[in-house]
């Protein structure tokens, strides 16, 4: 039987009070919410922190609503929460499309947004999904916040540029006039994404005035296709452009072979699941707006 090495125990009662306990144990604690990821790391011993921060009591990072033209998202709202949620999905349906896919309503009831996130997994969904509608990162730590693009909050696989004694506190996406997707290919049901796709755009008299293209499973930095929504801005929503922003996402990203396929076939995913994503959004969007696909 796998158990963890010994730790210590603290459970949070505010965001000042998890920040206090951050900053008293250092680099040696870690906040724990959902820790569908955390605790089996504790079990193999991948992960030995020596003192856990619980904060799952802190209500005010666990809602939804919309302030100042964004919607907002608390760090600590559960999966199953952001599914279920009609703000969300009326203003940004990419969410549910990406919540459906994640895990199994177990693991949606207590695995937390935030978490998600800060895990940093290179095969996790909501990454993608946020670097897609280029949401934002409010870090707060105990001289005050900061606001990061979901973009630029991966340093790489398992790293945030959320530094010892801070906490995401909540993510938020600017409400525009948009349309979004998501898509996925995986294993078997509730499984982490062979390859995924997300997409936002918006167009105007025809043309593509913004695209947003997420990527996960398929090494592309900040889980996003920079080169392929370059492409598409300023042009038509056409298949065919659509079908090569495909290519070229698929040709700028960086899969590796794993259990779950080759190069090869990671890359056929990507430019296949970034055009049907574009797809998708861009019916969607002829549906909001009455017109002709």
């Amino acid at each position: 039987m796998q158990v963890p090495a010994q730790f210590q125990y603290e459970k949070a009662t505010s965001v000042e009070h998890a920040l206090s306990l951050l900053g008293r144990y250092g680099a040696e604690s870690r906040v724990v919410a959902g820790g569908h990821s955390l605790i089996p790391m504790m079990k193999l011993r991948l992960a030995q922190p020596e003192v856990l921060i619980d904060i799952n009591d802190l209500h005010e990072l666990a809602r939804i609503s919309v302030e100042e033209h964004k919607l907002c998202i608390g760090a600590l709202v559960r999966h199953a929460d952001l599914l279920g949620s009609a703000i969300a999905g009326e203003h940004f349906p990419i969410f549910h499309d990406a919540e459906r896919l994640i895990a199994d309503p177990i693991v949606r009831n207590r695995g937390t947004v935030g978490g998600s996130l800060c895990q940093a997994d290179p095969s996790e969904d909501l990454s993608a999904a946020f670097a897609a509608v280029r949401g934002e990162a409010v870090i707060q730590g105990t001289r005050g916040s900061r606001v990061v693009a979901v973009r630029d909050f991966f340093v790489g696989p398992y790293q945030t540029v959320v530094e010892p004694g801070e906490l995401l506190v909540q993510l938020r996406v600017p409400i525009r006039s948009s349309a979004s997707a998501y898509q996925k290919v995986e294993r078997r049901a509730g499984d982490w994404a062979v390859a995924a796709a997300g997409a936002e755009l918006r167009l105007r008299d025809g043309e593509l005035e913004e695209v947003g293209i997420g990527l996960t499973a398929l090494g592309a930095p900040g889980f996003h296709a920079p080169e392929a929504e370059e492409f598409l801005v300023g042009g038509p929503a056409t298949d065919e452009r659509f079908a090569e922003a495909g290519r070229i996402a698929a040709e700028h990203c960086n899969p590796v072979a794993d259990q779950r396929g080759p190069v090869d076939y990671k890359r056929h995913l990507a430019a296949t699941l970034t055009t049907r994503a574009l797809r998708i959004a861009r019916t969607r969007w002829h549906g909001q707006h009455h017109e002709e696909a």
